[in-house]
């Protein structure tokens, strides 16, 4: 099954799903930390669905959290990976922020 390609802004913060804005993984990660990190997301993604069918609060919450970390850890969550000063978009339409008029252009390709 092929990977659906979503626009990825200019500058390689954000990519774009459904006019939001969603931090992409640093950039500056090598290559085996970046898979390593990908993989405790995946664990983690499979312990929350598991959780979810036996009904466990508590090992719901914990793989929650492992999910949380490995995002923070990839740059996706906490606090932005440049260091420019640019404030983070994370979650926000792109029709609201700075990248509104290259998003309004996708249209046109």
């Amino acid at each position: 099954m092929a990977q659906k390609q979503y626009p990825v802004t200019p500058d390689g913060r954000y990519f774009v799903v459904k006019g939001r804005l969603w931090r992409c993984t640093n950039p500056q990660l090598e290559e085996d930390e970046r898979q390593r990190l990908v993989n405790q997301l995946m664990d983690a993604r499979r312990a929350v669905k598991a959780a979810k069918k036996i009904a466990c609060s508590k090992s719901l919450k914990a793989a929650r959290e492992n999910v949380n970390a490995a995002k923070i850890s990839l740059g996706e969550r906490g606090p932005a990976w440049w260091d420019d000063g640019s404030p983070d978009y994370n979650r926000k339409f792109a029709r609201n922020t700075p990248y509104a008029e290259w998003f309004a252009g996708l249209d046109d390709e």
